[in-house]
């Protein structure tokens, strides 16, 4: 398919609320297979459409078990905590550390609009967590307890 751009820190679109997605359509299918080739290319784990500059709720993540596309994703559980770097496309170069559920389970809809539920732990429910909230216009590096320095990134 193609590559899309990916907007960078300031671009006010990142900033917004995303809009729920009612048509499942050839147009959606391929918005998800063009962030999926435009999260490989940018050596990401996750993408939201809000980053190539659609403002709808859907998301791509690939943590390495497979590409997980959701549709209208919305977050039903949270267990136990996590606190680690992060990191993201829209923000290259710079990481922070952020508190994130240990355990998620969230409810979707696949790219025909079929529901489905997934449970995501560890480094995947991090990436849930990180890629929904660009839905709602939050970045990382508002959660951020602190941003890491060049010193510990070099560390890492």
């Amino acid at each position: 398919m193609a590559l899309r751009n990916i907007l960078k820190e300031g671009d006010e679109r990142l900033r917004k609320k995303s809009r729920e997605i009612t048509d499942f359509n050839e147009r959606l299918w391929t918005l998800l297979t063009d962030m999926a080739e435009t999260m490989k290319d940018g050596d990401g784990v996750g993408l939201a459409a809000p980053q190539v500059g659609i403002l709808r709720r859907c998301v791509v993540i690939d943590v390495g078990e497979g590409l997980h596309e959701m549709v209208n994703p919305v977050i039903l559980q949270r267990e136990g905590d996590q606190f680690g770097a992060e990191g993201c496309l829209s923000i290259p170069g710079e990481y922070g550390m952020v508190h994130r559920p240990q355990k998620v389970t969230v409810h979707y809809q696949d790219r025909y609009g079929k529901p489905g539920q997934l449970e995501a732990e560890g480094f995947f429910a991090v990436a849930v967590c990180h890629e929904l909230d660009h839905l709602d216009g939050v970045l990382f590096i508002d959660k951020a307890e602190r941003m890491l320095t060049p010193e510990e990134l070099q560390r890492e």
